[in-house]
């Protein structure tokens, strides 16, 4: 169907015919609006309409800087009830590009194009990217210093990268090594907040408690290993798999069903041992080995658990860490490695101090009684944990063993027995008997009771929302033994699991993909899949797409899907969304988690076409 255009015409140049390698030219982009209508600002970040985009792409390019534009009007907008900055009649956006210092001389293409939303006083255009192919010639000779550096705009403040900020690594670099570690702490900081981190908090707790009792052990020195430990095991593991297993080698790692199935059962080892089955002691070679090395405070164990945290929490954190890797592949070691040690940094300094605190409090007078509850809570915890890793193996494999409903079962019967033991109904070895209940012990006993029938809701087939549904297998795949058989459905909506099939069926309808790069075993996109996918908003909004679901580590064509998702667009991230044409050109791309529905509503509206209105405006 024909498209009606927007009423604005775009025209793009270069200011610069002649450059050397390694200097910077300027893309002028000049957009004239008809009779009113407008377009809106590059620079206004807040709520409400799409803002204007300067996109510039071309494999000479080495950097971009941030695009400056005139002083826009300022005014309130009913439709949007905000105060609005937009741009009416001619406009022009500059933007400086270095080029790459290797170019040999010669004649170049770039791309540069404008995104924008077109609006009058009564009706919104959806957002449309005009594209232009423009040339310029590489001529020979050094670069000149006044001329390879990128003006900065000066109407756009540092903002630190929020959880789903499409991230350009390339211009950060650019930018200077503080920005650069800037976003790998902020990104390390961030990384937190996923669901795979969870976990490992009572697994954390738990195993520093036990430490806590053993007379000898430094609680400061262990807490230092077990922190530099996450440090260089992310650091040096991560970049042994992107030389190994390339830019998705951490995903494969992570979503290894023999590495799921292991950390399960060291899990189970653990519960067991809380709940005083028995004395976890190390072989005694390595005892030998550990003592020999750090007198009485021997450290292997410690390394281990820290070995075992960064396994546990790699598909989470992959966002950033993905295009780390993607850089090392490419050949460039030190950006990534620095950038893995500074993310890792932030990311374990949290779990210093929560291995820290256990200890001191294992070595209180009388911390005994009630320091024994606490190891047991943390072993029911630790197992309700393992059956999460082994519905992951079985994702993988098929077993249809653990399942959705199998899996929330298990956990409704340890939440309950947990708040059973807490009022001292349960006894395990080297309990004391429980003459009286006291308040605490009786609260927490409620809420945990309360919280075993809430998930009891979902296997009545009511819903559970929030983070609890994104540990659960997802519920499309409960009871079949592959979605690659049966098909996959998020919010009502059918997808396809086929890109092929995916494309055949764009170029006949007309529509265009919208492609959700995904996993079996990835946390965060079942996250995404339960909280945000299901969204009446972003129902209405995918169901103008053709929707296509690949799985990057299972399934007759991962491989190949992993495989594209690095080498087109430059990520191993998971969940990955992005928008293709029905010719199979990206119209826009949005990495990873977010709890911002508004900014993925906006980006489901850059690839919608017509002169619908929006709904922000309605």
């Amino acid at each position: 169907m024909a498209q009606i255009e927007a009423p604005v015409t775009v025209e793009a140049r270069i200011e610069q015919e002649q450059i050397r390698a390694g200097e910077v030219l300027t893309v002028l982009i000049t957009a004239t609006s008809e009779p009113d209508f407008k377009i809106y600002a590059v620079n206004d970040i807040a709520e409400g309409p799409i803002p204007s985009e300067v996109i510039i792409e071309g494999y000479m390019v080495d950097a971009v800087g941030e695009t400056r534009e005139p002083p826009p009007t300022n005014k309130y907008d009913e439709g949007f009830m905000r105060e609005t900055y937009f741009h009416d009649g001619t406009v022009t956006f500059e933007t400086d590009v270095r080029i790459k210092a290797n170019l040999d001389p010669g004649d170049y293409t770039l791309s540069a194009g404008l995104l924008f939303q077109a609006c009058d006083p009564t009706i919104c255009f959806p957002p449309t990217t005009k594209t232009f192919d423009l040339t310029f010639m590489v001529v020979d000779g050094p670069a000149r210093p006044d001329r390879s550096e990128i003006v900065v705009a000066k109407t756009k403040s540092l903002v630190l990268p929020s959880d789903d900020d499409n991230i350009d690594l390339d211009n950060i670099i650019s930018a200077g090594l503080g920005s650069f570690l800037l976003l790998s702490i902020s990104m390390g900081l961030l990384a937190l907040l996923t669901p795979c981190v969870f976990p490992m908090i009572p697994i954390t707790v738990s195993y520093f408690t036990k430490l806590g009792e053993t007379e000898g052990k430094s609680p400061l020195k262990q807490s230092l290993v077990y922190s530099i430990g996450i440090i260089v095991a992310y650091t040096v593991l991560g970049l042994i798999l992107a030389a190994t297993l390339g830019a998705s080698g951490a995903n494969q790692l992570a979503s290894n069903p023999w590495v799921n199935l292991f950390i399960a059962s060291l899990f189970v080892y653990f519960a067991l041992s809380l709940f005083g089955m028995y004395e976890i002691e190390l072989p005694a070679s390595l005892r030998q080995f550990s003592l020999k090395q750090e007198g009485r405070g021997g450290y292997v164990g410690t390394l281990f658990m820290a070995l075992t945290f960064t396994l546990t929490s790699f598909t989470c954190t992959v966002q950033f860490v993905g295009l780390l890797l993607v850089r090392a592949i490419q050949g460039d070691w030190i950006w990534p490695f620095i950038g893995m040690l500074f993310f890792s940094a932030a990311f374990a300094l949290p779990f210093f101090f929560l291995a820290l605190f256990p200890q001191y409090l294992s070595k209180l007078p009388k911390s005994g009684g009630w320091l024994n509850s606490v190891k047991v809570s943390m072993g029911f915890l630790e197992l309700a944990a393992a059956f999460k890793f082994f519905s992951n193996t079985d994702l993988v494999w098929g077993w249809d063993v653990f399942t959705r409903p199998f899996v929330l079962a298990t956990w409704v019967v340890i939440v309950f027995l947990t708040g059973l033991y807490l009022i001292g109904k349960i006894r395990l070895p080297h309990d004391s008997e429980l003459a009286t209940v006291g308040v605490p012990r009786l609260m927490l006993s409620i809420m945990l009771f309360s919280f075993a029938l809430y998930m009891g809701r979902g296997l009545f087939g009511q819903p559970i929302h929030g983070l609890i549904d994104s540990y659960l297998p997802p519920a499309a795949r409960a009871e079949s033994r592959s979605i690659a058989e049966e098909g996959s459905q998020h919010g009502g909506l059918e997808w396809i699991l086929d890109f092929d099939e995916g494309i055949a069926m764009s170029e006949m309808t007309g529509k265009p993909m919208f492609v959700n790069f995904t996993g079996y075993t990835c946390t965060n996109c079942r996250w995404m899949e339960t909280n945000v996918l299901v969204l009446s908003d972003v129902v209405s909004r995918l169901e103008n797409y053709i929707l296509i679901e690949l799985f990057t580590d299972g399934g007759p064509r991962h491989m190949e899907y992993q495989q594209m998702e690095i080498d087109r667009f430059g990520t191993a991230a998971l969940p990955f969304y992005v928008i293709l044409s029905p010719d199979s050109e990206e119209i826009a791309r949005f990495p990873g988690l977010t709890r911002d529905t508004r900014k993925f509503i906006q980006f489901l509206d850059k690839g919608l076409t017509g002169p619908q209105r929006l709904s922000a405006a309605n």
